[in-house]
């Protein structure tokens, strides 16, 4: 037989509920859980654009990796993200090089092809909701946009952040010089992005993955592999708290 609740029935399931998210809350802090890891897959929600050039390069998207060949081109395999990694705070994937250019000067327009490129680019927190992520090239003519962009390759010192011959709001920061092999990286984005543009008020809105080789006319043949964004515990627990709330 179906019985109404009752208000006190009500005010049980209210402090049952509560004590739940409360719990929840409490495991997020305690728990020895370094980030909660998104792997990016790389399907259909990747698209190759241009940088104003006809030649582009060859991405062959494989689910967990991207084979990419470079053969005296450039382009750019964009891909947009939900509002759920806005927070994120860390990146991490494996990267391999088989072919690739010889070193060059990454802060010189027109001479700075490298093996791999990744760029994480941000949007002010006060023009998200008036942006769109769709276009790289759009949001990178945006003065409230702004990018990090991870290489191997050039000649300069690693962990050295240069400055972008292209836009007054990309950074470069060079995690690998030169050369052939097999790395994988993990990287603090908020804390690069700090200490690239002094503040930590954007939002990461897209990543993007490229191989330059039009410069030199040379050759490039490598790998990008997975790839995943990471929420950190606290941001973890501040997610938590807001549902509780």
């Amino acid at each position: 037989m179906f019985r109404p609740e009752t208000p006190s029935c009500l005010a049980r399931g209210y402090t049952q509920t509560r004590r739940s998210w409360l719990t929840v809350l409490l495991l997020a802090l305690v728990l020895p859980v370094a980030s909660i890891a998104d792997p990016i897959s790389f399907d259909d929600s990747w698209s190759e654009q241009g940088f104003l050039r006809l030649w582009t390069n060859d991405y062959r998207l494989r689910g967990e990796r991207v084979d990419i060949i470079s053969n005296g081109t450039v382009s750019l395999l964009w891909r947009p993200l939900e509002q759920e990694h806005q927070n994120t705070e860390e990146a991490s994937w494996t990267w391999q090089v088989d072919q690739g250019v010889g070193a060059t000067d990454l802060t010189v327009k027109g001479g700075d092809d490298r093996n791999i490129a990744l760029y994480f680019v941000f949007v002010d927190k006060s023009e998200a909701s008036n942006i769109s992520p769709k276009s790289a090239r759009r949001l990178l003519r945006n003065p409230n946009v702004s990018a990090i962009v991870y290489v191997w390759g050039g000649n300069h010192e690693i962990g050295q952040v240069l400055q972008s011959p292209y836009h007054p709001r990309l950074k470069t920061k060079v995690l690998r010089k030169t050369g052939l092999g097999v790395n994988r990286e993990r990287v603090n984005l908020q804390a690069d992005y700090q200490l690239a543009f002094g503040n930590d008020g954007a939002l990461l809105v897209g990543v993007g993955v490229s191989s330059d080789s039009d410069d030199t006319n040379g050759k490039i043949r490598a790998i990008l592999s997975q790839l995943s964004l990471h929420l950190t515990r606290s941001i973890y627990a501040e997610v938590c708290c807001e549902i509780a709330a």
